[in-house]
């Protein structure tokens, strides 16, 4: 895999949520994590992670750029 695979999701508020989403036929969440405000978090697409989805306020980096995501509040 290369280093565009990776994207870093930095907290800007409590409770922001990451959750990844299985490959495959049927789409299923496998994992969950809970980042605090300042907390950063690096992740990766894999075999098993097609897609991830962000709840709450946060920075999102990839190669793609740099998108922010809305507070959930």
């Amino acid at each position: 895999m290369s280093s565009s695979d990776y994207i870093l999701i930095k907290a800007e508020e409590d409770g922001v949520h990451v959750i990844g989403l299985t490959r495959g036929t049927d789409t299923k969440f496998h994992h969950s994590e809970k980042l605090d405000n300042g907390e950063v978090m690096i992740a990766q697409f894999t075999e098993h992670t097609s897609a991830m989805k962000i709840r709450g306020k946060a920075s999102i980096h990839s190669a793609n750029g740099i998108i922010q995501s809305d507070s959930k509040k």
